[in-house]
């Protein structure tokens, strides 16, 4: 090709320029780039016919090169792809070679998708799961895949709406729809394309049809009941839908309604809240030899201290069981192993099975084995897959031993995974083996008996120790417990050499508060059955509520009733359950009324020999009415004294004969009585006003104060708090009118003796002999106020004509007058001696010395003290020392006397402080 003639530089010319642009761009990235040889002016695109014109223009930038551009905005939905032409131009007017070009418009994501319809509806049938209600579809302008395809749908609506969309657009329903929650589902239902271009919302609205579905209506919601009313009746005005005409039952055949009470109680019944186990046993006639092994906490009962009580329920006596780690040895002496061919076991429990639903599990609620190699099992009572069974293995001993005999009875009821209380008993006459259930024998719904497996007896073993265990099972080849129980127990009790009566077993498990269709009939459940709708509404009209309590537990009581309805194509329908609630509503409630006399002062002689406390004790529980309720009972009564009896000297006791012919059960310890057990009112008070305090040594105290409250229905209803005072009465100086004198304990006492004796020696009166043996008084016991001056008051010695001279008084008074005037003296003399003489010098004559061993008389501190305030009868003061030097020596007779009594108590001659008449303070600093 010529130097004159330009030309374009492409290695592969055949292959052409290739460009890309994009919607919103004017320049085109071509590759490779354009570029000319030779003479240039200018550069030419030409048209092809086939592709029309092209909308580009080339710009020379240089002398060699070009760029290309648009001319006006490109569409990319219109058109993507342009092809053309191209030639350098010389200045002569000379064209190069073409080489094509190749121009591919980017999309740019420049419209969002669009759904096809501006709103969607739907209709559904309510109680279906649809897999498709309804698609919705979008679609977008854009030219290209990536934004012209619609890749995810989403609803928009808050809340938790009961649908689901998929990248398709198809929504459908996750559970069945419920006319009566919402007639229409109004959804918001946006498009995104791939590139996340979201839509306008489009709403799909979604009608639920309401077919004829079978139902209750006319049931109240709430039922108020009032303690002591009577039965109410639940469903006055109750009418049943049965859609007989719906083309899926166009007949019915049986309709069976089934009403069942759920009244949630944290014991073992529906009474548990009214009486205590003991009491429900002592007024059901259980035998009062059973057995507790469940024992609440107290004296004798610490081996049940590893049981957990439930919580907020330990007056309940009801235990908890882990499973894990709960259980308790029963010592032998409270139940001794070997149960014999008759016996009874009985307990209330709540169990359920375990989550991880194992079949083989065992869950013992008493369980005795030996610490044989074998781990042997004698007798169990066990849970396992939800069957109740009873192992009672017969000793080698015990008949041949190549016989087999029954050796485990399994019970598969429901009751025992249900997780609510239930009373199960069982009447072992070996080998009849009686079951009952809430009170009632068990009868299976196919009429058969229990699965009896037989056994071999027990192989001979010498030397076995044997455990019996609450709650699960020794495994005597690891030492340790195994198969324990996870549930609750209540009342745990076995009854040795005898059987409980149905008729007791029925009163302990019987619920006086239930469903009833009749008087006196109180049922947890009520089925009633009829072949059209009028029938069964006219039965369950007549389901009642009722308790026979007096003061039920206030509270919520919930009634649900379930309907089935056979159709006559074989199609069973099932009705919409019915909730409703039953509301106790607070009973009015007693009062135990508590009152006395309050106050009983007596002397020493009755507190010896005892006296009762409460001697006009009267108790009453009044009704709303302030009437006097007799048939009511009481189940607990307090007695507390405090400071605590002294066992010493002081004691409580219960009259004999009392106790046996009541129900009541009498704890007496030194903080007072405890009196438990459900009984009458008339029986718990004959028990208080028999109870006995006695003290052996009243002269210590002033009074004793008992404090008595009383309760019934296991503590709902307390009474007031009743405070009975038995004061002591001690001898007090105003006792003339008895006629004999008040002197100090010892000398009086001496005195008395010698007067009897001269009085029965002699033809003493009447009056003597009564005085010489009335009960002697001393005023040291009299009570004195803590604000009076303590100065002894003017004693009359003996006022009785014919008693004797008290010489012995007097010889000890002339002694001390004798000795304090001697005193006296050799102090006066002793001072006259060492007085200085008128006539010698003013200045003081110096003592002699005296000898290293020589005692000095240091008269310095020398001093006589008498006391003005002992006014004690006597002409002189001398005669006032000798009365009280006697007095002294009294109260150290009295201080013997005391000691050698057999009563040990103190003397009225311990209790004074009896001054001296005369002190002498002697000052021995310089002796």
């Amino acid at each position: 090709m010529g130097s004159d003639v330009p030309y374009l530089e492409l290695a592969e010319p055949d292959e052409g320029y290739h460009g890309l642009i994009r919607e919103n761009e004017t320049l085109v990235e071509v590759a490779p780039a354009i570029r000319a040889r030779g003479p240039l002016c200018s550069f030419l695109i030409l048209n092809n016919k086939h592709h029309g014109e092209a909308p580009f223009e080339i710009m020379v930038i240089d002398e060699n090169e070009a760029r290309l551009r648009v001319r006006y905005p490109l569409n990319c939905e219109k058109r993507r792809n342009y092809k053309f032409d191209i030639a350098a131009v010389g200045c002569d007017g000379s064209y190069s070679n073409t080489v094509p070009v190749h121009i591919t418009v980017a999309d740019v994501n420049e419209y969002a998708p669009v759904f096809g319809q501006a709103a969607y509806v739907r209709s559904v049938d309510e109680g279906k799961v649809y897999d498709e209600i309804v698609r919705v579809e979008a679609t977008d302008r854009d030219c290209t895949p990536h934004y012209g395809e619609v890749c995810k749908y989403e609803i928009l609506t808050e809340g938790n709406q009961p649908f689901a969309i998929d990248n398709d657009g198809v929504i459908r329903n996750t559970e069945p729809l419920d006319y009566e929650k919402s007639h229409n589902h109004i959804l918001s239902v946006v498009a995104y394309d791939c590139g996340m271009m979201q839509s306008a919302p489009v709403m799909v609205t979604i009608k639920v049809n309401k077919p004829c579905r079978a139902g209750w209506k006319g049931l109240a919601e709430r039922v108020d009941y009032a303690p002591g009313s009577g039965p109410l009746a639940l469903f006055p005005s109750a009418r049943l839908e049965a859609c007989s005409s719906d083309e899926r039952c166009p007949g019915v055949t049986r309709i069976q309604a089934f009403v069942s009470l759920q009244a949630s109680r944290a014991g073992a019944a529906c009474d548990r809240d009214t009486y205590a186990i003991h009491a429900q046993r002592a007024i059901c006639g259980l035998d009062p030899k059973t057995v507790d092994l469940l024992p609440g906490p107290g004296e004798g009962n610490e081996w049940a201290k590893s049981l957990k009580p439930d919580s907020g329920h330990d007056d309940d006596e009801t235990f908890e069981f882990d499973g894990e780690s709960t259980s308790a040895v029963v010592p032998e002496p409270l139940l001794q192993h070997s149960l014999g061919a008759t016996f009874s076991v009985s307990t209330w429990m709540r169990h359920a099975p375990w989550p991880d639903q194992d079949k083989h599990r065992k869950e013992h609620v008493l369980c005795l084995a030996d610490d044989h190699k074998m781990n042997r099992h004698h007798y169990a009572l066990f849970v396992r897959n939800c069957r109740l069974i009873l192992l009672l293995r017969r000793d080698f001993g015990e008949g041949d031993l190549n016989i087999f005999r029954p050796a485990e009875w399994r019970w598969k009821i429901p009751e025992v995974c249900d997780n609510e209380w239930h009373h199960y008993a069982i009447n072992i006459r070996f080998p009849t083996v009686e079951l009952f259930v809430d009170g009632e024998p068990y009868r299976s719904l196919d009429g058969k008996g229990p699965e009896v497996i037989d056994d071999w007896p027990l192989h001979p073993a010498h030397g076995v120790n044997t455990t019996l265990v609450v709650g699960a099972c020794w495994q005597g080849t690891e030492g340790d417990m195994k198969h324990h129980l996870r549930g609750w127990l209540a009342g745990l009790g076995v009854l040795v050499g005898g059987q409980q009566s149905a008729a007791a077993l029925r009163c302990a498990a019987r619920c006086r508060e239930g469903l009833s269709l009749a008087p006196d009939l109180y049922l947890r459940s009520v089925s009633v059955e009829g072949d059209g709708a009028a029938e069964v509404e006219t039965l369950v009209r007549r389901v009642a509520y009722g308790d026979a309590r007096a003061f039920p537990t206030p509270g919520r009581r919930n009634v649900h009733l379930a309907t089935t309805i056979t159709c006559d194509n074989g199609v069973v329908v099932r009705a919409r359950p019915a909730e409703s609630f039953v509301m106790v509503l607070p009973p009015q409630t007693p009062r135990v009324q508590l009152n006395g006399s309050g106050d009983a002062a007596r002397d020493y002689a009755h507190f010896r020999q005892g006296l009762r406390v409460f001697p006009d004790l009267r108790v009453r529980v009044l009704a709303r009415d302030e009437q006097e309720a007799a048939s009511q009972r009481l189940d607990s009564c307090v007695v507390s004294v405090y400071p605590a009896l002294n066992p010493d000297h002081e004691a409580l006791a219960l009259r004999e004969g009392l106790l046996p012919a009541s129900d009541v059960r009498a704890t007496l310890t030194r903080d007072g009585v405890s009196l438990a057990g459900a009984d009458s009112v008339d029986a718990y008070q004959r028990v208080l006003r028999s109870i006995e305090y006695s003290n052996k040594k009243p002269a210590y105290y002033l009074n004793r104060v008992f404090k008595l409250t009383c309760s019934e229905l296991n503590g709902r209803f307390t009474s007031n708090e009743y405070v009975q005072t038995l004061t002591v009465v001690h001898p007090h100086a105003a006792a003339a009118e008895a006629g004999h004198a008040l002197r100090p304990s010892g000398l009086a006492d001496k005195l008395d003796a010698v007067a009897r004796d001269k009085t029965h020696g002699g033809s003493g009166g009447s009056g003597g002999g009564f005085a010489a043996t009335a009960p002697r008084v001393f005023a040291a016991h009299a009570m004195r106020s803590a604000h009076s001056a303590d100065a002894p008051q003017p004693r009359l010695l003996d006022a009785r004509p014919d008693a004797p001279a008290n010489h012995v008084a007097l010889v000890i008074g002339a002694v001390c007058c004798g000795a304090v005037v001697a005193l006296v003296a050799l102090g006066v003399a002793r001072a006259r001696a060492l007085r200085p003489s008128g006539r010698a010098s003013a200045r003081p004559r110096p003592l002699p010395p005296r000898g290293p061993d020589e005692m000095a008389w240091d008269d310095s501190a020398l001093t006589i003290t008498v006391n003005p305030m002992d006014d004690e009868g006597g002409a002189g003061e001398c005669g006032r020392v000798g009365g009280d030097s006697s007095e002294g020596e009294s109260g150290s007779d009295s201080d013997s006397d005391h000691h050698d009594d057999d009563d040990d108590e103190p003397l009225p001659g311990k209790q004074h402080k009896y001054r001296n008449i005369s002190q002498l303070e002697w000052d021995n600093s310089t002796m």
